[in-house]
């Protein structure tokens, strides 16, 4: 019989499903819940969905499979891992690092302001903040809740902290009694919150309405640079929903088993990541096209539409206080797992790189996330009249991250496993305990000639779009 081991010293999985569960809710985050339904009723409705279906079976396979085989396979942290690789490719190691590290403190003052919110509907005061409005000093302009509460100081920054704080004391714990004991109690509950959210939300009068909406394919208008913008927006979207090209799927497969399969690994987390983001699309298109009347703008970008429009939406709607209560408890436990994943990211490179403990580890990520994150607090707040290239601080380090490192690692990583180490390098870890590695001639194609290409055209994507 083989014997059951754990693949690092640093700590392990104690199971497949716990593997999955992490891995699952690392992928699972903010950029599944207001993200994809958003990009989902822009370009076409079911045009999108099936695109990103396409892409997520086989870009998105291809990527993640490679990221969990090299952290397998090399058994290190993503500096280390890299650098075995080839050494002449050590440089993706440190990129790989660095892009989680920046991507961590603004991602938990996201966390922060729905911490916010979930305390705000739990204490019933859903309706109330829905319809809040502030005067601006010698103007008659008024902001709303959301853009009040960001130009604070104060708040904000004591919800980023709880929000750090709460990451970090289950990273403290470690792989198995921590991220994973976490995973398994988090992610079904999310499941559960969203699935019966998405039943409910399809109950309502008109819901039919936005369902159709949501997936049915759209023509009107849809010209060949419109599909090659779904195209982009379709891989771009791959990466804030499956954690690719930041350095965490290497990190997580560093700890996972050697006995349990890899190619059916990847193929259950990409199940569970793309129905979350499915079914959140479910709840958002359809309950705020019923509420808005059927206004398309409505369904706007990023924290607009997950901290006002959909706020009033919950305040019209029956039961809209329990619905909402219920909705961003959901987004702090998507926001939470992505967060842990990230930390853990930053933690593992620490340990292994300056030889120190988990707790000091742990101790040096906290006051750098919180160091780092304060800029993007105080660029909503103290800092709100400066900015990089038109960008407010935490918009700049996401354009940055999102638009540019992580495609050009990825990029890079395809070139470094296509071309220079060649797929069989993969190949061989995919085979581990195996009889057969099915997906062999897709990803060999997906790794080699389709994934570069994706990247080029993300990375290309926003400056021809500007232009």
């Amino acid at each position: 019989m083989e014997e059951k081991t754990k693949p690092s010293s640093r700590g392990g999985f104690g199971s497949k499903i716990g593997f999955v569960l992490a891995a699952a809710g690392s992928a699972v985050g903010l950029g599944n819940i207001w993200r994809f339904p958003y990009l989902a009723a822009k370009y076409g409705g079911g045009i999108f969905l099936l695109i990103y279906l396409i892409f997520a079976i086989t870009f998105g396979f291809a990527l993640m499979l490679t990221e969990i085989a090299i952290g397998r396979r090399t058994q290190k942290s993503v500096i280390g891992a890299y650098k075995e690789v080839d050494k002449r490719f050590s440089l993706l190691g440190v990129l790989a690092a660095v892009i989680p590290a920046l991507i961590l403190p603004y991602y938990c003052v996201i966390g922060g302001w729905v911490l916010k919110y979930m305390t705000i509907f739990a204490k019933g005061d859903g309706e109330a903040v829905s319809v809040a409005e502030y005067a601006i000093n010698d103007s008659d302009e008024t902001l709303t809740f959301f853009e009040h509460f960001i130009g604070l100081l104060k708040q904000p920054s004591v919800f980023f902290i709880i929000f750090v704080l709460l990451t970090s004391v289950v990273v403290f714990f470690g792989v198995e009694k921590g991220i994973e004991k976490v995973s398994k109690f988090l992610m079904p509950v999310l499941l559960v919150l969203i699935i019966g959210i998405a039943v409910y939300t399809l109950t309502l009068k008109g819901a039919g309405d936005g369902l159709k909406y949501y997936l049915l394919p759209n023509f009107k208008g849809f010209t060949f640079s419109k599909l090659l913008q779904t195209i982009a927006a379709a891989c771009g979207q791959l990466f804030y929903s499956m954690s690719i090209a930041m350095g965490i799927m290497i990190t997580y497969g560093s700890y996972m088993r050697k006995e349990d399969s890899l190619e059916s690994s990847v193929r259950q987390i990409e199940v569970f990541d793309t129905l979350v983001a499915f079914l959140a699309g479910m709840i958002i298109v359809p309950a705020v096209f019923v509420f808005s009347g059927g206004d398309e703008t409505a369904l706007n970008k990023g924290p607009g539409l997950m901290f006002i429009t959909l706020p009033k939406v919950f305040a019209a709607m029956p039961a809209g206080q329990i619905l909402g209560t219920a909705f961003f408890i959901l987004v702090t436990l998507a926001a939470l797992t992505s967060s842990i994943s990230l930390m853990e990211t930053v933690v593992a490179v620490v340990m292994e790189k300056f030889k120190l403990s988990r707790t000091i580890s742990c101790f040096i990520v906290i006051l750098v996330t919180l160091c780092i994150g304060m800029l993007s607090v105080l660029g909503y707040s103290s800092w709100s009249d400066f900015s990089i290239f038109g960008m407010q601080i935490l918009d700049l380090f996401d354009f940055t991250t999102n638009n540019i490192m992580m495609p050009i690692l990825a990029l890079l990583t395809c070139i470094l496993i296509g071309y220079t180490v060649k797929t069989k390098y993969i190949e061989e870890e995919v085979m581990y305990g195996e009889k057969q590695f099915r997906s062999k001639l897709l990803y060999s194609v997906m790794i080699k000639f389709i994934c570069p290409i994706c990247m080029v055209m993300i990375l290309i994507t926003p400056f021809v779009t500007e232009i």
